[in-house]
């Protein structure tokens, strides 16, 4: 099947370039994307999700390695849902597909209470679907279209409610053991991908379950940040590098660093709020900010 390539946008030329940049920048960090692999793309109908395929298969072409790519949708049951859309989009695009069918919305409704967030379960039942079919298919890779902002919010989530510190991973092993899971966007702030799916003007399909859900904490902890961004730009890409940084005998995990044995002797020492070890200047917005997270 001949693939068509992604168009850019018109209203500015430059962001899907620095998109690409993100996603180039974390596939070569974290080894995502290796010669021969085939990547089941996970495609819900969202923005992130088409983006990510957009940026993966013009990857696709440039890239120095060769790689398969399939798409895959999960049509859940929900009721209203258009069925006659990714079809026809992954057609005219020239993509290889998958489009699998259970109703787990009908699961999720049934076994979740009134009040309750239906993300956990409907979280639940979907990986395991994903990953039974990325094994059929001799998927190699399993790539999600979860981006900087959802790995900062998933810490904050963790932070507030959980009391760990813990965040999304850009490469991880699946639940089962059997796939490794990637998320190419890690690098990419989602007000770029707002952007660019508006210039592309993505046939976006909404959710009716977690997208319903108006009081959801993650959503809350999404305006927080929003806001710190909006009074302090280059926050969110500082807090993102800072997960990159980690310094564990500057933590108090047991686990991570030996506390018990230490001496005299110096290792790391008390280097914590040396001036150095803190930038000047702001980090700047847009590219430069991508820049940054090299």
């Amino acid at each position: 099947m001949t693939q068509t390539a992604p168009p850019t946008p018109t209203t500015d030329p430059r962001l899907f370039q620095t998109i690409v940049k993100g996603v180039g920048q974390a596939i070569g960090d974290y080894r995502m994307i290796e010669g021969g692999d085939r990547v089941m793309v996970c495609l819900s109908g969202g923005k992130d999700s088409y983006t990510l395929l957009d940026v993966l298969l013009h990857l696709q072409k440039k890239a120095p390695i060769d790689f398969e790519i399939v798409a895959v949708n999960l049509d859940q049951g929900q009721p209203g849902f258009p069925k006659d859309v990714l079809p026809r989009y992954l057609t005219e695009l020239g993509v290889h597909f998958d489009i699998l069918t259970e109703d787990t919305y009908s699961v999720v409704k049934d076994k979740t209470p009134e009040g309750k967030t239906t993300c956990a379960l409907c979280s639940r039942l979907r990986r395991g679907i994903l990953y039974a079919h990325a094994r059929r298919i001799g998927a190699t890779k399993i790539a999600l279209g979860h981006h900087r902002d959802d790995i900062l919010e998933t810490l904050f989530m963790n932070l507030f409610f959980g009391a760990r510190l813990k965040a999304m991973p850009p490469k991880l092993q699946s639940d089962d053991g059997t796939n490794v899971v990637i998320r190419p966007l890690a690098y990419v702030a989602e007000a770029d991908i707002i952007r660019y799916a508006q210039a592309r003007q993505f046939p976006i399909i909404p959710c009716n379950l977690c997208g319903s859900q108006e009081n959801l904490q993650r959503k809350v902890v999404g305006e927080m940040l929003e806001g710190w961004e909006r009074e302090h730009p280059g926050r969110l890409t500082n807090i993102a590098r800072a997960l990159t940084r980690v310094t564990p005998s500057h933590l108090m995990d047991r686990t991570l660093f030996d506390f018990a044995s230490l001496s005299v002797t110096p290792a790391e020492g008390d280097r914590g709020f040396d001036p150095d070890e803190y930038p000047q200047r702001e980090f700047l917005s847009g590219v430069q900010e991508l820049d940054m997270l090299g």
